[in-house]
């Protein structure tokens, strides 16, 4: 379909977000388990959320070259009534609201399996850096001075849209993701973790997002209905926003 890197990166800059600089909103929903060594695993939690992203041109690259404006919040929910936590195991939930949650992007040549009638463009991303809740500060938060993760990533869209010209195709996602302990579950440097297991799609419109969390995001932090302005650095994680939450003592 796609013969050289930056034609792939446009490709994909169209199922993963708009050519022309609209906003769009990615939703998913799925589940959060926990595991650890001789534990079963068990499914702690739901999880909802969405990603409100607006694709600019980096004209500082030079060349094919995008940078990806977006803020991501998304939601640990109760595994059978769906609905939003406040509190788990007598704890505060501290829900994910990432700003910004930006990337640049390069030509390179993404993985991509053609499935038919479809096309699937996968990323994975293993993450290792020292963790912003190192243990002599966090003791109780943090799993360990360095963080570790990984993200896995699949983006699919219909050959034929992606032979269009339209600036963006529909879309269809998944994600999972293997992290340690979440610093609002107080769990220490117990050995284990979380899996995130999530699938979702494209919206026409933010619109499009479940009445139940645009309400949510409106009461709490209503700029999360829109991608960033303009870019800014270094990109939020829920550990960094733990830490703005809970500065060292």
């Amino acid at each position: 379909m796609t013969t050289t890197p930056a034609e792939r990166l446009r490709a994909f800059a169209r199922t993963r977000a708009s050519l022309d600089g609209d906003e769009v909103t990615y939703w998913w929903s799925g589940d959060v388990y926990s595991w650890g060594p001789d534990e079963p695993y068990q499914r702690i939690f739901g999880f909802e959320g969405l990603n409100v992203a607006r694709l600019v041109v980096d004209t500082e690259a030079g060349g094919e070259a995008y940078r990806l404006l977006t803020r991501e919040a998304a939601f640990y929910l109760d595994p059978t009534t769906r609905e939003i936590l406040e509190t788990w195991q007598g704890l505060p939930v501290v829900h994910v609201w990432n700003d910004p949650a930006n990337q640049r992007w390069r030509p390179f040549p993404i993985p991509m399996t053609e499935l038919g009638g479809q096309v699937c463009f996968s990323l994975e991303i293993p993450l290792s850096y020292p963790s912003p809740l190192p243990v002599s500060e966090y003791p109780v938060n943090s799993a360990g001075d360095t963080y570790r993760a990984l993200e896995l990533f699949q983006f699919f869209a219909d050959r034929a849209d992606l032979a269009g010209t339209a600036p963006s195709v529909p879309a269809t996602m998944s994600w999972s993701r293997m992290s340690p302990w979440l610093p609002w579950m107080e769990r220490g440097q117990r050995p284990g973790g979380l899996t995130f297991h999530c699938r979702g799609r494209k919206l026409a419109s933010y619109a499009e997002v479940p009445e139940r969390t645009r309400a949510y995001i409106a009461t709490h932090q209503p700029e999360f209905a829109h991608a960033p302005s303009e870019w800014s650095e270094p990109n939020e994680s829920s550990w960094t926003y733990f830490r703005k939450l809970h500065p060292p003592r």
